[in-house]
């Protein structure tokens, strides 16, 4: 029995989507609720699944088509395992004609890791798969690419280092075209996604009176804190991990509590003053910055917090947030921390107010009672809007961070 793909109905603040990337081709056996294609919007990527177990028949939307909400994307052959494979695919993304499944020592690769595995040199007969059925995903080609290769056998006579030119390193990445000549240069599409978080940090730049204040923080207490209590802690909660976002999440909630303008937005002339406290944190993933919301972060002990951080980074490199884990929010965490960056100036999150940005942990000499010693060290950077929020606000909200992480027993006093 024939069915009609379509398209998953897109909530009201997304007028449509762009088809980013079809796991399978036309003609491929697919089992009941596994991938089949992905739906770029401008805040998440979708998915949209096998409704049974069955045969992929056709694509009327190729990669790079824009859809709308419940369009059809493709007919799906319910009950049609083992059909002869149709010799029509998307060619944007798989050859002309399907190629047969590559076993590997796991099982069957799919055409998307197969493609992957092509850009990348990685030879699918070493990959171990883990997906269904032992079945080579990309995740498994990314991994596999990211270990060290295996040390070649001692060559009688020493060799050069191959050399790879700048056009080789071009064609590697994703787009279109040939990247040829001693100039080389290589076009790829913007997503959708990195298409929308440039035009909000655009106009986050240029509506907002943007000012940023720096201090620092010694680390000290909250590292022989959790260097104490974190065995404890994991075995006590099952497992998750007592890391330093959790503390500064709490430190943040309890200083918004004491300065609600930074908890606040501006909405046309109107000035909104939130009574709860909705903390995003901003995550890198491959396809550009997301910010997924811990909701109530008051109201939440450091077990769940981290348990919510650690669910939000599972799915962020899955790809899996969903428009409800990002909606909303009022006030923002960002970690350059853990890419080495030093100090940097955060940019807000329309349209919230304020952005605190934690930095690397760096080894300083301090002065200490009159001595020189050693400190673990952390940069804070507090971005705000200076129509609602004065310096002196701000500063004090900064500072405010500063002693509960330095001291966080004034978390648990409410000092």
């Amino acid at each position: 029995m024939s069915t009609e793909i379509k398209a998953p109905q897109f909530p009201e603040s997304v007028a449509d989507g762009t088809v980013a990337t079809w796991h399978k081709a036309v003609g491929e056996t697919v089992a009941r609720d596994e991938l089949l294609v992905d739906i770029e919007t401008d805040k998440v990527v979708l998915e949209v699944v096998a409704p049974a177990d069955g045969v992929l028949t056709a694509i009327h939307k190729d990669v790079g088509a824009t859809v709308l909400s419940e369009e059809v994307l493709g007919i799906f052959e319910a009950g049609g395992v083992g059909a002869a494979p149709v010799a029509t695919a998307p060619e944007a993304v798989f050859d002309s004609a399907p190629e047969p499944l590559v076993a590997g020592p796991g099982g069957a690769a799919s055409p998307a890791a197969r493609k992957l595995a092509s850009e990348l040199g990685v030879e699918l007969t070493q990959v171990q798969g883990s997906g269904r059925d032992g079945r080579i995903t990309k995740e498994d080609v990314q991994n596999a690419s990211a270990k060290p290769a295996a040390a070649p056998a001692p060559a009688p006579t020493a060799q050069p280092a191959p050399t790879v030119s700048a056009s080789e390193t071009l064609q590697r990445l994703p787009g279109v075209g040939q990247a040829e000549g001693d100039r080389p240069e290589r076009r790829v599409p913007m997503t959708r996604l990195r298409a929308s978080i440039a035009r909000r940090l655009v106009e986050a730049q240029q509506t907002a009176a943007m000012l940023t204040t720096f201090n620092e923080v010694n680390m000290q207490p909250i590292m022989d804190l959790r260097a104490r209590y974190k065995d404890d802690f994991e075995k006590a909660h099952n497992g998750t991990r007592l890391g330093f976002m959790s503390f500064f999440v709490r430190a943040a909630t309890e200083a918004l509590k004491r300065f609600p303008a930074v908890n606040g937005s501006i909405d046309g002339n109107d000035i909104v003053y939130h009574g709860y406290y909705d903390v995003g944190v901003a995550v890198g993933t491959d396809r550009g910055l997301v910010v997924p919301i811990i909701r109530d972060a008051d109201g939440l002990s450091l077990a769940q917090i981290e348990e919510q951080i650690r669910d939000y980074g599972l799915k962020a490199r899955d790809g899996k947030l969903g428009l409800e884990d990002m909606a909303g929010g009022t006030f923002t965490i960002s970690n350059g921390g853990v890419f080495g960056s030093l100090m940097s100036t955060p940019i807000l999150n329309p349209p919230q107010t304020a952005i605190l940005g934690m930095h690397k942990i760096q080894d300083r000499p301090m002065a200490v009672n009159g001595q020189v010693v050693i400190q673990p060290m952390m940069y804070l950077a507090l971005s705000y809007d200076h129509r609602l929020i004065d310096g002196s606000e701000a500063v004090r909200f900064l500072v405010t961070i500063k002693d509960l992480l330095e001291e966080p027993a004034r978390m648990l006093l409410d000092i």
